[in-house]
């Protein structure tokens, strides 16, 4: 499992831009940055929806404002899921990028399988990555949203 201290892994993400399908590399999303990296467990989910994608748009501002270059969100589902869901969010100044088969989240040993509710998603997480690598790394128990929550992220910068 990732830990902070470690570099990420090179991978390519899908996410819309403009409406078009685009790949974004991990070193043009993470490096020379300062970037705040919140992975959740599915778009459109309850507690996703309701609290922990919300919680980081409200606070974008106050997040960015203590050094932080980008927030981006991460969830296995495919790109236009997450553009969808950022649009129903009024989502605009967070980065959504898809894991779409959750080969990232098992790269850095945060997958679980969630056997038929949805396959292999991503755990619950948030971490602080400077320049590619992580420098604070909140992760959650399996069911639970304590840690990883756009509040508890500010207080930490």
């Amino acid at each position: 499992m990732i830990s902070v201290g470690a570099r990420l892994p090179e991978f390519s993400f899908n996410r819309i831009v403009n409406g078009e399908m685009t790949h974004s590399h991990t070193n043009e999303l993470f490096n020379d940055k300062r970037v705040v990296l919140f992975a959740v467990p599915g778009a459109f989910t309850p507690t996703c929806s309701a609290a922990h994608l919300p919680g980081f748009v409200a606070l974008a501002d106050k997040i960015k404002a203590k050094g932080v270059d980008e927030i981006i969100c991460l969830s296995v589902n495919d790109a236009f899921v997450m553009d969808a869901w950022s649009k129903a969010n009024n989502a605009e100044e967070i980065v959504m990028i898809s894991d779409g088969n959750g080969e990232f989240a098992k790269k850095i040993g945060l997958d679980m399988d969630t056997d038929n509710f949805g396959g292999i998603r991503s755990l619950r997480y948030s971490m602080l990555v400077d320049d590619g690598k992580v420098v604070k790394f909140n992760l959650e128990d399996p069911g639970r949203f304590e840690t990883s929550d756009a509040q508890t992220m500010l207080e930490s910068l």
